[in-house]
């Protein structure tokens, strides 16, 4: 299987361009399933040398299809278009299909934390995916990402005009990940997928408070920028009040030092660092 290309579903999402560009870099052969091939996201990944097909996460059949030959699945899920049940559906597909194909190494990314009673519903499909994984004959490996450092453009505006909206206490830390990381890492494991078969690893590049991170940020813009706590009840979306209650309760709780020690060679980049790549030529 060793010029067998590795699959990645939902390749130009956030998590899948990462995966298929860590592997590209790393010289692998990527089949990167995509919903239309014509759009610019797909045609750019083509263009580094990923080969494109075309499919959902929700249809079996051409999931299958995809999955002929391949050396291993990157794959990941979402609630946040057609509903939670609709993200367990995607699942079960994805299991299905690998089940059917043979698939020799299925990645999952799920989230940290899935499975701790979090009362968070993403958090819980998740959780109902990877039972369907540990019920399946399907080699697989399960990461755990927590807070992607991404998440933090949401609020680009408020942050470029001096403030950091989050619903934590100022000193209280929270488990973040870049996306690059991500990527690397996941990629080590497809191709690399003997010693990690069977482990759940939850993922986390470094842990800033909220002070911290409007200190990066604010020397990333080049001005001032304060954190402001956001009361709880003031979230409206259930979902998300329900992630950020329990990152002010138990949290994520992957072990950091740990995990960068097992893994020096990712680049396991700080807060700080992120920010400024993320906000080039604020200041």
């Amino acid at each position: 299987m060793s010029d067998a290309p590795v699959l990645v579903l939902a390749a130009t999402g956030g998590q899948g361009r990462a995966v298929t560009e860590a592997l590209l870099v790393r010289g692998a052969r990527v089949r990167a399933m995509v919903r239309d091939p014509e759009r610019s996201s797909g045609r750019r990944l083509a263009d580094q040398g990923a080969e494109l097909v075309a499919g959902s996460l929700s249809d079996r059949g051409r999931l299958a299809a995809a999955m002929d030959g391949v050396a291993g699945v990157f794959a990941y899920t979402t609630p946040f278009e057609a509903g939670l049940d609709a993200e367990v559906a995607q699942g079960q597909a994805i299991v299905a299909a690998a089940g059917e194909k043979g698939v020799p190494h299925l990645v999952f990314s799920s989230v940290a934390g899935a499975g701790q009673g979090s009362g968070v519903p993403h958090f819980d499909s998740k959780a109902r995916i990877e039972a369907e994984l540990a019920l399946s004959t399907v080699p697989h490996t399960i990461l755990g990402p927590t807070y992607f450092y991404d998440n933090a453009l949401g609020g680009a505006e408020r942050i470029l005009a001096g403030m950091l909206d989050l619903p934590l206490p100022s000193e209280r830390p929270l488990q973040q990940l870049a996306r690059t990381d991500h990527g690397a890492f996941a990629a080590e494991l497809l191709l690399n997928p003997g010693p990690y078969v069977g482990q759940r690893i939850e993922l986390a590049s470094d842990a800033p408070t909220p002070a911290q991170m409007a200190a990066a940020l604010g020397a990333a813009v080049g001005r001032e920028v304060r954190n402001v706590q956001v009361p709880l009840e003031e979230i409206g979306n259930p979902d998300m009040r329900a992630m950020w209650t329990f990152l002010n309760g138990p949290g994520y709780q992957a072990d950091v030092h740990a995990l960068h020690a097992a893994h020096p060679g990712i680049a396991w980049t700080s807060f700080a660092e992120w920010a400024e790549s993320a906000f080039p030529g604020a200041h």
